[in-house]
C-alpha cells in the first residue's frame, strides 16, 4: 500500500478544520480564523505521527483526548470551566455524527480500505478523495441541521406552559406557547383572546360546527347557533381578527370559568380570557395545542 503523507496531512487538516467550524457555529462562539487553522494544523500533525514508529506511544486514549484538549485551546481558549466542558461536549458529539456518517458512506461504498489505529485509508487514493468529497460535507451538513433542530426545541421548551381550561364541570388540559406576537382581543370587551385546538374539545362542539372552522367559515355559523344542540349556548362569541390576507375573518370562541397557566413553579389564573378555536395544527410536531395571550402570563 502506498501512503501519501502530505494527502493524509491535508485531508486531516480540511477535516479538523470543518469540525472546529461546526463547533464554533453550534455554539455561536467568534473566532479567528488563523486560530482555528492552527488548531486544525495541530489535529492534522497528530494523523502524520502514526507512520513514525517512536512516536506509537502518543496512540493512547488519554494522550488523544489531552489533543482534543489542546485543540480546542488554541481554537477558542478557555472562557472559563463551563463554557470550555459545553465546547468539548459539543466538540464530540459533532466528532461522532461526522465519523459514523463517513463510515456509513465508506461501508455502503463498498470500497478496499482499512482502519488504523482510528484513521481511514484506502488502496485507492482516488476512491478515498472522491468518498470523503460527498460523505464528509453530507456529515457536516447533518450535524448541522440535527443540532440546529435541538437548539430550536430548547429555546422553544423555555416558552411552553400547561394550560388548564374550566368551564362548569368540565376540564381540558394540553400545552400552550406563550406568544409575545398575539394581541388578539375582543374589540367590545377588550378581554385577551388564547387559541386553541378546536379537537381538544372532543365531542363537546358539533362536527358540523367543526367543518366549519377548519373551512374558516365561521361567520356561517351564525345561522346555526341554537339549531344544534351545544351546551354552552351562552358563552360563544365571534372574535374578529385580520387573517394572512389582511380581510375580516371571524373565530369562534368559548367564554370559560377559568383558565389556569402553570409554568415551571408558578400557577396562574385567569378569568377574563376567551378561548379561540382553531380549525387546525397549531405546531406541525405537536408541542403545544395552544397559544398563551401574553397579557395572561404578565397579570
Amino acid at each position: 500500500m502506498v501512503v501519501y503523507i502530505d494527502v493524509i496531512f491535508l485531508m486531516n487538516v480540511l477535516i479538523d478544520g470543518a469540525l472546529l467550524w461546526t463547533t464554533a457555529w453550534s455554539r455561536k462562539l467568534r473566532y479567528r480564523p488563523w486560530r482555528l487553522g492552527l488548531s486544525a494544523a495541530i489535529g492534522g500533525s497528530y494523523a502524520v505521527m502514526l507512520f513514525f514508529p517512536p512516536l506509537s506511544f502518543l496512540f493512547t486514549f488519554a494522550l488523544k483526548f489531552a489533543l482534543s484538549l489542546l485543540m480546542l485551546l488554541t481554537a477558542f481558549g478557555f472562557g472559563g470551566l463551563q463554557h470550555f466542558l459545553r465546547n468539548l461536549g459539543t466538540f464530540y458529539v459533532i466528532n461522532f455524527m461526522a465519523a459514523g456518517a463517513v463510515f456509513g458512506c465508506a461501508y455502503f461504498w463498498q470500497s478496499s480500505s482499512e482502519i488504523i489505529n482510528g484513521i481511514l485509508f484506502s488502496h485507492d487514493l482516488g476512491v478515498t478523495l472522491t468518498m470523503l468529497a460527498f460523505s464528509f460535507p453530507l456529515a457536516v451538513w447533518l450535524c448541522r441541521n440535527v443540532l440546529q433542530a435541538l437548539r430550536r426545541k430548547q429555546e422553544l421548551t423555555s416558552f411552553l406552559a400547561k394550560v388548564e381550561v374550566h368551564i362548569d364541570e368540565f376540564a381540558s388540559s394540553c400545552t400552550g406557547l406563550i406568544d409575545t406576537g398575539n394581541q388578539l382581543y375582543d374589540p367590545l370587551t377588550k378581554t385577551p383572546v388564547m387559541v386553541m385546538e378546536a379537537a381538544q374539545w372532543g365531542e363537546r362542539i358539533p362536527e358540523a360546527w367543526l367543518v366549519k372552522i377548519r373551512r374558516a367559515e365561521v361567520d356561517q355559523l351564525v345561522t346555526s347557533i341554537g339549531t344544534e344542540p351545544f351546551v354552552w349556548q351562552d358563552r360563544l362569541r365571534l372574535v374578529p381578527y385580520r387573517g394572512v390576507n389582511r380581510n375580516t375573518q371571524f373565530m369562534l370562541a368559548l367564554k370559560p370559568d377559568r383558565v389556569v397557566i402553570t409554568t415551571g413553579s408558578e400557577q396562574i389564573e385567569a378569568n377574563k380570557v376567551l378561548i379561540g378555536l382553531d380549525g387546525g395544527r397549531l405546531s406541525s410536531d405537536n408541542a403545544y395545542q395552544a397559544i398563551i395571550h401574553p397579557s395572561l402570563v404578565n397579570m
